[in-house]
């Protein structure tokens, strides 16, 4: 064992002969060190952090959860995550809470502000000798190691088809509503449905976007606002969160089956939105898939190991009354 630790590090103190038998075996049998054995035998242990989103996202919530379910398992690879709330809507306050994050942790996945001082605080953190990972919304102009997430523009493009089909050949407005255009992924998706509303289906025009920043109320009072001002009507597109605001609009104003209505993320407001007939179909990334591939690529940079692409893509799926899981 201590000669081929010496022959695997270059040290001194192997014949040349040896050396080179010992360098032909590792050829032959494609031997490579691991490194989660090697922090085992330093006793290195990794730390993590997840800059999530302050309030009541359900699916930010989801994606959490599931960070926090995977404790055990990271424990057993000598590793560990914790998740801190920011307001990711707010440049300055998101990046001071990276800028706080520089030399604490081994890696940081964050719910990303596409803006100068976020990009700034991002590339500090990098600079530093921390790994950065976006989440859900990117910011590729950064130094960030990778992103996890869906396709956005094909998400928004989903969005776009599924309301030209479903009014049936009908004219008239679409509304959009998203949390902010700042958020890339908000802002991608926008980009995406305009297109395809745009070139595919004439007869429909999208109205300007409106922002709630993904709060119930705000969404809701903007949603009123569109259904009061525009009686030609006949889609809404919820770009992001807070979606149960624009629910509680379209049922109080009693349009729900003359407006298409496509919303994001499956969870309990959703579904029952879906089951109601409120909502005609919702566009699905998997929380649970995306808190894993996250710490899965944080885990895969901190020990210096390949990332497996393929398994960590994320898809983007379309969710029914009729297929509900």
């Amino acid at each position: 064992m201590a000669t081929l630790d010496r022959v695997l590090h270059g040290r001194a103190g192997v014949r040349e002969d040896t050396a080179r038998r010992v360098r032909e075996t590792i050829d032959r049998f494609e031997f490579r060190p691991s490194s989660a054995a090697a922090d085992l035998a330093r006793r290195r242990s990794s730390r993590f952090a997840f800059v999530m989103p302050e309030g009541g996202n359900l699916f930010m919530q989801a994606i959490s959860a599931a960070v926090e379910d995977m404790a055990a398992w990271l424990n057993a690879r000598r590793a560990s995550a914790e998740t801190i709330r920011a307001d990711v809507f707010n440049p300055a306050a998101l990046a001071a809470t990276l800028e706080s994050l520089v030399g604490r942790y081994d890696g940081v996945a964050v719910v990303a502000l596409d803006h100068q001082s976020v990009r700034a605080a991002i590339d500090d953190l990098v600079a530093g000798g921390t790994h950065v990972v976006t989440l859900v919304s990117d910011v590729p102009g950064s130094r960030r190691h990778h992103y996890v997430g869906i396709d956005n523009v094909a998400a928004g493009r989903t969005a776009g088809s599924l309301i030209g089909r479903f009014v049936g050949g009908r004219s008239g407005k679409v509304g959009v509503v998203a949390g902010s255009r700042s958020l890339r992924d908000h802002a991608e998706r926008v980009f995406g449905f305009n297109q395809v509303i745009n070139l595919e289906f004439p007869g429909l025009t999208a109205l300007g976007v409106v922002e709630g920043g993904d709060r119930d109320e705000a969404n809701e009072a903007l949603t009123a606002r569109l259904l009061a001002e525009q009686p030609d009507l006949v889609g809404l597109y919820n770009v992001g969160a807070g979606t149960p605001g624009v629910v509680k609009s379209l049922a109080d104003s009693g349009r729900e089956a003359d407006v298409v209505f496509i919303a994001h993320d499956l969870t309990p407001v959703t579904r029952r939105g879906l089951l109601r007939g409120l909502l005609d179909a919702v566009i699905v990334q998997d929380p649970g898939h995306e808190a894993r591939s996250a710490i899965r690529v944080l885990l895969s940079l901190a020990r210096r190991e390949p990332i497996l692409a393929e398994q960590e893509k994320i898809r983007v799926e379309i969710v029914m009354r009729d297929n509900l899981p």
